[in-house]
């Protein structure tokens, strides 16, 4: 996270407390970055609110910008800004959808996290990070070499958290059941998988110290263990990653981060692998 040079602060003006600007204020002090807020809205000018809180970010000490802006929708305004501006991360509340919406329109931050090209943490809570847990949720079992950039992308950027708030680095990667029909002989006994993937997990245990206690490895959907290990240890933010899908592909099926976004307690930061990101850039571009 040390190469964030700045960071993207989607401002709600409908919000009397703003927790993205709270989080990411913690960020900027540490990493030494600069904050630009945004208000994504074209029907009422919110600039006095914006210079205020510029003025107050300044006066603490952090260097800030703001703008208002509208392009389309808050997904199109936000990638807009974020390649206008330079930033590397964007940071922004996540307020859930009723069911209903949900099943009618595909919600904002889902579409946030299928094309925005950076990474992007959405807060949920005001409780403080400091000397809290954090989570790395992780597919081992996925070999190609996509998948490998984004697990190290994500134990990394866990790691860097968990140093910058003086906690406690966990990780979690959950394992299919044992099929009798399976052409590896590996994947027909529980015993075997789980010791395949502790085996799988052991370079990121020795690269970053992990204790035994720190390491979950569980039979069942990750969309169902990893917000139990969340709730488990009192995880403050739970870092995990998401792979692009284009075509109905991508509007057909969901992925791990969307479906748990609203089951997490905790704050949740997404990445996505570099390599894919030139390709995001692409599509938004057309």
């Amino acid at each position: 996270m040390q190469a964030i040079k700045r960071i993207l602060v989607v401002i709600d003006p409908t919000q009397t407390e703003q927790l993205a600007l709270n989080r990411a204020k913690l960020i900027a002090g540490v990493i030494e970055s600069d904050l630009h807020l945004l208000v994504c809205e074209d029907r009422q000018d919110h600039t006095p609110m914006l210079e205020k809180l510029c003025a107050e970010l300044k006066a603490s000490g952090l260097n800030a910008g703001c703008s208002q802006a509208w392009h389309k929708n808050l997904t199109d305004t936000v990638v807009h800004v974020v390649a206008s501006e330079g930033c590397g991360l964007v940071v922004k509340q996540h307020l859930p959808d009723s069911p209903l919406r949900k099943a009618l329109l595909t919600p904002d931050d889902w579409k946030l996290l299928r094309y925005c090209p950076t990474p992007i943490l959405l807060v949920k809570t005001t409780d403080t990070w400091m000397k809290g847990s954090v989570l790395a949720a992780v597919d081992v079992g996925n070999h190609d070499d996509q998948h490998h950039v984004l697990h190290d992308t994500i134990v990394s950027h866990a790691a860097d958290i968990v140093e910058m708030i003086n906690g406690d680095l966990h990780l979690v990667s959950a394992h299919p059941a044992p099929m009798m029909s399976a052409s590896d002989p590996v994947y027909q006994l529980r015993e075997n998988i789980a010791a395949r993937y502790r085996d799988e997990v052991e370079r990121y245990a020795s690269q970053y110290s992990l204790e035994a206690s720190g390491v979950h490895i569980d039979e069942g959907p990750a969309d169902t263990l990893i917000p139990r290990i969340a709730r488990q240890i009192g995880a403050s933010v739970t870092v995990i990653g998401t792979v692009a899908r284009k075509g109905i592909a991508g509007a057909l099926i969901g992925n791990t981060a969307e479906v748990i976004l609203d089951q997490l307690e905790s704050d949740i930061l997404v990445l996505k692998p570099q390599d894919s990101m030139a390709h995001l850039e692409q599509l938004l571009e057309k």
